[in-house]
């Protein structure tokens, strides 16, 4: 039996389940966001600023973007996997397939980073 080994968890059916757990804490976080401005019209800066900055705010923005890379992951590794192949690219399909991958993990990953500092202030 082959193996992937450039796949986020080895598996079909747990990356299936993984992208729409991501997308469900996304539209559940869209909601929450929405839910909150519309319940507050006259929203001040002071407010919006406490409303963000709160702990519980905090952690679900931290999992949304945890949940965003996941998400992205995925999706970008299935349209390299789909597209980057030997009919279309030759014998080098395989080095623009791990170049495309390499390129996509530093991207998602300076984006984490990038928005974990923007949220914690570190």
């Amino acid at each position: 039996m082959v193996k992937n080994v450039t796949s986020l968890s080895r598996s079909g059916l747990s990356d299936f389940v993984l992208q729409r757990a991501s997308a469900a804490i996304m539209a559940l976080y869209t909601l929450c966001v929405l839910g909150f401005f519309l319940a507050n019209p006259e929203l001040t800066h002071a407010e919006l600023v406490g409303y963000f900055g709160s702990a519980p705010m905090l952690a679900f923005s931290t999992l949304l973007v945890l949940a965003t890379a996941a998400h992205a992951w995925i999706g970008m590794w299935t349209v390299g996997t789909d597209y980057i192949q030997a009919h279309y690219f030759g014998a080098h399909a395989t080095s623009f397939r791990l170049l495309y991958q390499a390129g996509c993990v530093a991207v998602i990953f300076l984006y984490v980073v990038w928005a974990l500092q923007l949220f914690w202030s570190l």
